[in-house]
């Protein structure tokens, strides 16, 4: 069914710069940051000169990278929230303002009716009552239409007030979140030289320093276990178990959510999706979601999460072990949940 065209609002147009900015965000987080094409630096005067050296100093720079990257994807999330939030006000805005609309022609027409005569109005009331008691029946009723219709209106002015309230109230919110989104993208770009830094100092290291540098940061690779051995006390968790398993050996790309690179939140919103549960592309934010769990009481498909502030999160598979994206030049693996950093675990489903 066609609907009435509505006018470009100031509101309707800051809502969809608001929608096309976020996409352009979204490209430069999945596109901008991806180190898989950029070129390597040249190694920087005053490099480490021992092995334990450049393995922890890769290792805190992807660390502080991963950090960055986890307020980039809450900031889009919250960037989201806040634009539907104005959208669904502004809806609750214009039906109000229709109600509004339909109801003045209605009291139009009871007041026309009561001074014309037309209809049952209070002179033809007068007029045909049969009886003082008649009459006075009739205007009562009369009134009591007139204080329904007043009734609604005030109803809805109140409604329309309260909605145009949380729509001020939401665009206020989008415009801090679109503030924060910039400031995120800014110390993004700052970080640009830094990043080519990192793949440069990274892909200079031997295998062995490489491996030390993941295992500080990432935590040590560990063998898969065969698929029969993790099981999962529910379907869903069984299929998000499963879906992050199904992703070992996709490469770990910042900002990434699937489906065919992560970073470490966006494999953990990826594998749970696949269950049909819905969770933002955050670690922090994941981390708050469900209930929380001791370490004693971790179940296959229990989110972990790690440090603090929470910067990093896999998915439990039992005997100690979870499936995560764990960082730069390492591809989504199993690993100790263990590993330095562990700050808790919540069970979604």
């Amino acid at each position: 069914m066609a609907t009435a065209h509505r006018p470009c609002t100031p509101s309707l147009r800051s809502t969809r710069h608001w929608r096309k900015r976020s996409l352009l965000l979204a490209v430069i987080a999945v596109v901008g940051i991806d180190l898989a094409s950029a070129p390597a630096a040249a190694a920087a005067p005053g490099d480490p000169v021992t092995a334990e050296d450049a393995a922890s100093l890769v290792a805190e720079r992807g660390h502080q990278l991963e950090v960055l990257t986890e307020q980039f994807n809450e900031a889009r999330e919250n960037l989201e929230s806040q634009q539907a939030a104005a959208a669904a006000a502004e809806d609750e805005v214009a039906a109000a303002e229709a109600e509004l609309v339909v109801l003045g022609e209605q009291l139009a027409g009871v007041a026309q009716t009561a001074y014309t005569g037309d209809g049952f109005g209070a002179l033809r009331a007068f007029m045909t009552s049969g009886s003082p008691e008649e009459f006075l029946d009739r205007v009562a009723l009369l009134e009591s239409v007139a204080g329904h219709h007043n009734d609604v209106v005030d109803r809805v002015a109140s409604a329309q007030a309260v909605a145009e309230k949380a729509q001020l109230s939401a665009e206020r919110a989008a415009a801090e979140a679109q503030r924060h989104v910039d400031e995120v993208t800014a110390k993004q770009a700052d970080l640009q030289a830094e990043i080519a830094e990192y793949q440069a100092r990274y892909t200079a290291l031997t295998a062995a320093q490489q491996e030390e540098a993941d295992a500080a940061h990432g935590g040590r690779t560990l063998a898969a276990p065969p698929p029969s051995e993790v099981v999962a006390n529910s379907a869903a968790a069984q299929t998000a178990v499963d879906t992050a398993m199904a992703q070992l050996g996709d490469p770990y790309v910042w900002a990434a959510a699937g489906p065919d690179s992560f970073d470490c939140s966006g494999l953990t919103q990826y594998a749970f999706a696949a269950a049909g549960i819905s969770l933002p592309h955050s670690s922090r934010m994941q981390a708050t979601m469900g209930q929380a769990v001791s370490r004693a009481e971790l179940q296959a498909g229990d989110l972990v999460y790690f440090y603090s502030p929470v910067s990093h999160i896999g998915i439990y598979i039992g005997g100690g072990q979870m499936v995560h994206a764990s960082t730069f030049g390492e591809p989504v693996k199993v690993g100790s949940v263990d590993m330095s950093g562990y700050a808790g675990a919540r069970r979604i489903v």
